[in-house]
């Protein structure tokens, strides 16, 4: 049977602006000529990550990339 499930942990986010303090504060890897996306390591490999997309840390410190729209829809700011 399908059941319904939220997520209980929470994460910090930012929102990547492509600056070169973000670059090296996630170890991000800035575009090159043959590849112009951004690309951030995670526990998966690496994903790619655009200016506008959020950078998540979970709680064991791991990061990944979540796009916009997306962050948007799932997660809402905690005080």
């Amino acid at each position: 049977m399908l059941k319904e499930y939220r997520k209980t942990a929470t994460i910090k986010a930012e929102q990547f602006d492509g600056s070169d303090e973000m670059v090296k504060k996630y170890n991000i890897t800035p575009p090159m000529p043959l590849d112009p996306d951004y690309t951030i390591n995670t526990l998966e490999g690496d994903m790619v990550l655009g200016v506008g997309d959020w950078i998540a840390t979970g709680v064991e410190g791991e990061h990944w990339a979540i796009a916009d729209e997306i962050f948007n829809k799932t997660y809402e700011e905690v005080d």
